[in-house]
């Protein structure tokens, strides 16, 4: 994996006017910037995200979609959609959609095959609670989400890892560069078992900032960043993606 992803999940921030206003500002100071950027949005900022980023480069996608293109499926995002307006991505399985919304290993599976037969890219969340960090069951965690969540996905179609360990998402505490990196040599050992092409990207997301970004991503097998709350400010982002 050469190009790294700097990735950022808005989660339930910005409106739709914030939201222009941020790519005003991105695209006058974005020059130079190695890398892959990919923002998603809220739902009801995506036509926002989509007409602020046309013709751009810069790639977009969504927090959440549901295995079906259209149907009585009430508050859900349709991934066909999502492709219509140029999107390129969607998260799944987050660790929010996961503890808040019960969103079971099975369902996760059925997204990151849908979005593939759609030419989407899945970037597919994983990590550990803190208990299970203690136990020291950190691996047993992320395999078993691995084995669950990719069971029904193609191997020879785009995917994306970001691990992120649950206690260290919008807590400041930080896994530590030994932690990174055996959590993602496991999982790139774990991705080449089951059979997934060596240069899935696997990204570190975890209250992720400019002062332990340069650090974190010179560690092998870190691909790139998702990130959380320092990406809702453009100078915050930019500095991350530029460490």
């Amino acid at each position: 994996m050469n190009q790294k992803i700097y990735a950022a999940n808005w989660k339930l921030h910005k409106s739709p006017r914030e939201t222009r206003a941020f790519f005003e500002q991105w695209r006058d100071k974005v020059s130079g910037l190695k890398g892959q950027v990919v923002f998603f949005p809220t739902a009801l900022c995506m036509e926002a995200t989509w007409q602020a980023l046309s013709g751009s480069g810069i790639q977009f996608g969504a927090q959440n979609v549901y295995f079906e293109d259209q149907g009585a499926f009430t508050g859900e995002n349709s991934p066909m959609v999502l492709k219509e307006m140029g999107a390129r991505w969607a998260l799944v399985g987050h660790s929010e959609r996961r503890a808040i919304f019960a969103e079971s290993d099975a369902l996760l599976a059925k997204k990151v095959r849908k979005l593939q037969d759609l030419g989407l890219t899945p970037m597919l969340c994983i990590g550990e609670l803190l208990k299970e960090r203690e136990a020291n069951q950190t691996n047993e965690v992320l395999r078993k989400q691995l084995a669950e969540d990719l069971s029904l996905a193609d191997k020879t179609k785009p995917l994306a890892i970001a691990y992120e360990p649950v206690w260290a998402i919008g807590t400041g505490k930080v896994a530590g560069p030994q932690q990174v990196q055996e959590a993602h040599a496991f999982i790139y050992q774990e991705l080449q078992k089951l059979g997934f092409a060596a240069t899935t990207p696997i990204l570190y997301g975890g209250s992720v900032k400019a002062d332990n970004a340069g650090t974190l991503i010179a560690i092998p097998h870190v691909d790139g960043f998702l990130v959380g709350g320092a990406s809702l400010d453009v100078d915050r982002f930019l500095a991350i993606a530029r460490a």
